[in-house]
């Protein structure tokens, strides 16, 4: 193993532990804006794992659209919404945890199984291919036009939902609050003021 093998050997597991690690975070923590932000961190470590692999459209793709777009589209609907409600415990919530226990290993062990049997040997002599980035280019505006015009409308109007849905919230609470008496906003207490002594006159005595 020379010194580019062993530092792809390191990279590699040094994104893989940062990505199972950010995943578990997702899953495990309470607060939905940290998994949030730790889904971002998965983005980046696959993008990373993308770059180890010379696939530096998918790798920069994975950033602008995940990171850039998916992943604060999710924070901006976490912001907006803001609802809050108390968490009322599930009736067995055991079998819940066990069935969602299941289906993570059933899909582990089926993508264990693919990494195993799957032949990974590159050969050595690969004919010269055009880059990917004119290749894609070329299929994104002549073949693939348009579901990829498709996809960003679909994106738009999911912005646009995620909108009204935060805006209804404070329609509902405008209607139900009509023929009752109208709630002051919040504000702080101010502090008493001291009584200030005019020039020429003395302060009135205590």
């Amino acid at each position: 193993m020379n010194l580019a093998e062993g530092v792809q050997t390191i990279s590699f597991a040094l994104l893989a532990l940062m990505m199972i690690g950010a995943a578990l975070g997702v899953v495990l923590l309470d607060n939905i804006v940290y998994s949030a932000f730790l889904l971002g961190g998965v983005f980046i470590s696959i993008s990373g794992l993308y770059l180890l692999l010379n696939a530096d459209f998918v790798s920069a793709a994975q950033i602008l659209i995940y990171v850039g777009a998916v992943n604060v589209l999710i924070l901006f609907a976490i912001m907006l919404v803001n609802k809050r409600e108390d968490f009322s415990p599930v009736p067995r919530r055991w079998i819940r945890k066990g069935g969602a226990a299941l289906v993570s290993v059933g899909l582990f062990a089926l993508l264990g199984t693919m990494v195993v049997q799957t032949p990974w040997v590159i050969p050595a002599n690969l004919p010269a291919t055009t880059s990917t980035l004119i290749i894609l280019g070329e299929h994104f505006f002549s073949d693939y036009l348009l579901p990829f015009e498709l996809a960003s409308v679909l994106l738009l109007m999911a912005l646009v939902g995620a909108v009204v849905l935060a805006r209804r919230e404070y329609v509902l609470d405008d209607e139900a609050s009509v023929g009752e008496m109208p709630q002051l906003p919040l504000q702080l207490p101010e502090r008493p003021k001291e009584p200030v002594a005019l020039s020429g006159t003395s302060a009135p005595s205590r």
